[in-house]
């Protein structure tokens, strides 16, 4: 699986106008499933993004895990993370695991994320959804398991 984790103060995800998810400090998290993931790397990511140190102690170095600050997570879909874009102008998404495979996997992670201690909130697999952020540092990082 992959991950984009952006560090955030505040982060919403809103479909048709209307707000779905939303987090206040924490990770705004795009998830993408690819080709041959299954339940056992989901769950490895997600322990993997809890116990991340990317958030600053009191000596402001990155050595807080988001368990460790009691943040939250938004959790949105993103297949476009599966782009190659080696030929050509028009990325291709073929890595990215097929529509119904990567909504289980996405659901599966979220799940596996909130088993870690990470109360999460989700975008809706599928949909075009506007993101809004405010990167924290900014922190970003690319993530795959």
């Amino acid at each position: 699986m992959r991950a984009l984790l952006q560090r955030v103060t505040q982060a919403a995800v809103a479909v048709d106008g209307a707000t779905i998810g939303q987090t206040g400090p924490g990770l705004l998290i795009l998830v993408c499933a690819m080709q041959g993931d299954d339940a056992a790397r989901a769950d490895a990511l997600a322990a993997k993004i809890a116990k991340l140190r990317i958030f600053q102690d009191g000596a402001g170095k990155m050595n807080l895990s988001l368990r460790d600050i009691g943040g939250s997570a938004l959790v949105v879909s993103q297949f476009t993370l599966a782009a190659d874009t080696r030929s050509g102008n028009r990325p291709g998404f073929s890595a990215a695991a097929a529509p119904a495979e990567g909504e289980a996997l996405y659901r599966h992670f979220t799940d596996a994320l909130r088993q870690q201690g990470i109360p999460c909130e989700t975008g809706r697999f599928g949909a075009s959804m506007q993101v809004s952020l405010v990167n924290d540092g900014p922190v970003t990082i690319w993530l795959d398991v």
